[in-house]
């Protein structure tokens, strides 16, 4: 908790290590049943931000006793054998979910990929299959930054029912599942949502309106202070690297929300890093948990 003037810190850390314990427990009772929930994660090439995200998952999967298949493919490798190594895990009792590391080598189509995974196993909820259910209200796989924000806000006591929540940002993987998740009937939902971006006219008056404020929008403190009322909740989705010769990598990582302005009018936000990134890798695991549970 901050200064009493300034918005409650949702903290995703935090949050991040109490979902993890719930879902060791999860893990461990599935393990009782002789079933040990297993995430096969495929790297193709050596794009070095995909091999922290691959590293990071790796580990967590090993922190919560999830068995973890690791697949690291040249950055040559034919789309064929990437699809034949699909095939092969779709028909592996001991995978539950599959995780292909987006971005692929620009000589494999990465829809193509994402179709052959199958939609059970599909933990990252790309599939459009998983859309589709999430869209009518159907059980489906969230993916997992979405997931991971709409926990935050249950989790820190900011239920969605009933507000008006402004997603900025439309993209498949956060702003329009977002909207989709949030608009359900349902616990952790039941919001009128509005979803705006780069196209949207008057985008800061319609900002304004919001009681909950998703920013998902690539743009770093495109979230001004004069854009949010007073009172709102702010969930920062945005990871952007910014020039700053203080530090010694040259470059420090803001979200897309001016933080240090916008947490004097906002009853509650997320910061960056530390907000939403966390919690992206424990819903995958949650995700992994239940494939795992719906097999036994």
């Amino acid at each position: 908790m901050s200064k009493s003037k300034d918005a409650k810190i949702i903290d995703g850390k935090i949050l991040s290590e109490i979902i993890r314990e719930e879902i060791k427990v999860g893990v461990a009772a599935l393990k009782e049943k002789g079933c040990t929930p297993g995430l096969a994660v495929v790297l193709v090439g050596e794009d070095p931000a995909s091999q922290v995200y691959v590293r990071n998952k790796r580990k967590t999967c090993d922190a919560l006793g999830i068995a973890s298949f690791a697949h690291d493919l040249p950055a040559d490798t034919p789309e064929s054998e990437l699809l034949a190594l699909i095939d092969a895990l779709n028909a592996d009792a001991q995978v539950h979910g599959i995780l292909v590391q987006m971005p692929l080598p620009n000589h494999i189509d990465g829809n193509k990929v994402l179709l052959a995974i199958d939609p059970d196993k599909d933990v990252d909820g790309f599939h459009p299959v998983n859309v589709g259910k999430l869209l009518i209200g159907e059980t489906a796989f969230v993916p997992c930054t979405p997931k991971g924000c709409q926990e935050m806000l249950i989790r820190s006591g900011n239920d969605p029912a009933g507000k008006h929540i402004v997603v900025v940002g439309r993209s498949n993987i956060v702003g329009k599942p977002m909207a989709a998740l949030l608009m359900q009937k349902g616990p952790g939902a039941n919001a009128t949502v509005t979803v705006c971006h780069s196209r949207t006219q008057n985008l800061p008056e319609m900002v304004r309106q919001a009681d909950i404020v998703i920013a998902a929008i690539g743009a770093p403190h495109f979230i001004t202070a004069d854009m949010v009322k007073e009172g709102a909740v702010i969930i920062d989705v945005g990871m952007n690297r910014i020039e700053d010769a203080s530090k010694k990598s040259g470059f420090r990582l803001v979200g897309d929300v001016d933080y240090d302005a916008v947490k004097a009018k906002a009853s509650a936000i997320t910061p960056v890093p530390g907000g939403v990134g966390p919690m992206t890798i424990t819903m995958l695991m949650k995700n992994t948990l239940e494939a795992a549970s719906r097999t036994v």
